[in-house]
């Protein structure tokens, strides 16, 4: 709820100053529960998300953990490693997905070079990862981080599915390199289908309707975009995509697996993150499956046509 770069702080939520003394901080807390609570009208999400970020500030040690922060750069990624792989992550040596490419990576340097022309006028800053400095940007700059994040995130859950696995990160869609508006998030071939992944964070709930995404914060049509962009790889590579799979936030929706049926010919699933690995095991229902030589032949037609924003 409050670890997206989109999403309020918790003092955002109290309706107070990052600055605010221990006993105005109280004051306003009383206030937002009141004024939020159901049983007066109130609106029950919002009465949830004052509970916690109290959880998060209301004591001088959860207040100073939380000022301190964990940063948005805990997983940055590392293009001196081969493929992709979490910063810090402890050594594990279970068979992981084939993996090529470095998920979120566009979107991490843009961010960088946006919060720092930000930030100090194209002065380095101490950590463009600060928790008080990341909410503070503009909108446009903390959407590219949210969405980095959440590309990484995918790719994580996806590396751990096991050597079954394939997975591409940050394809370039438009036959042309560096053109990341045009870019497909994740291709996924597994012996369930072949996906085309879309990982998103619109910093809030959103539905769907008439096939399509809707929310507060969510621009244009993810979804047709994102079937737009696997036709592109489909002809590229002489491949059939068996289905589509868009990834969010556990918060951000009303179930853990939305089946949005066939949208353009395509079998499409919205899912939160959690939720993932399930729907990559168990398979997009109506997806054709690969497997045996098909699959060899397809990572082999992926391989020799794609390409990196």
């Amino acid at each position: 709820m409050f670890d997206s770069p989109l999403s309020q702080s918790a003092y955002d939520v109290l309706g107070v100053a990052a600055d605010a003394g221990d006993e105005d901080l109280r004051r306003a807390y009383r206030l937002r529960l009141r004024a939020t609570h159901p049983d007066t009208g109130g609106d029950a999400a919002a009465f949830v998300q004052v509970q916690r970020a109290w959880e998060l500030v209301g004591t001088p040690e959860s207040r100073a953990a939380y000022d301190r922060g964990h940063g948005f750069g805990e997983y940055a990624p590392q293009p001196d490693a081969p493929g992709w792989r979490p910063r810090g992550a402890p050594a594990d040596t279970r068979p992981k997905a084939r993996v090529y490419g470095h998920p979120g990576g566009w979107r991490r340097e843009r961010y960088l070079v946006l919060v720092r022309e930000w930030a100090g006028r194209g002065v380095d800053v101490d950590d463009p990862y600060d928790p008080a400095l990341v909410r503070r940007a503009p909108h446009e700059i903390r959407r590219l981080l949210a969405d980095a994040l959440a590309e990484e995130e995918t790719a994580r859950i996806v590396a751990d599915l096991g050597m079954g696995f394939t997975v591409w990160h940050d394809v370039a869609a438009s036959g042309r390199r560096g053109e990341p508006e045009a870019k497909l998030d994740h291709i996924v071939l597994s012996p369930s289908g072949l996906y085309g992944v879309l990982s998103e964070d619109f910093g809030g709930p959103v539905s769907l309707r008439r096939g399509e995404l809707v929310g507060g914060d969510v621009d244009g049509a993810p979804i047709a975009e994102l079937l737009a962009r696997m036709r592109v790889i489909a002809r590229a590579a002489g491949v059939r995509f068996g289905g589509a799979i868009v990834v969010l936030p556990d918060d951000d929706l009303p179930q853990a697996i939305v089946e949005v049926g066939r949208v353009r010919g395509i079998p499409v699933v919205v899912c939160a993150r959690s939720a993932l690995a399930t729907v990559l095991r168990r398979g997009v229902p109506g997806a054709r499956d690969v497997g045996g030589n098909e699959m060899f032949d397809v990572r082999t037609r992926l391989q020799h046509a794609v390409s990196f924003v």
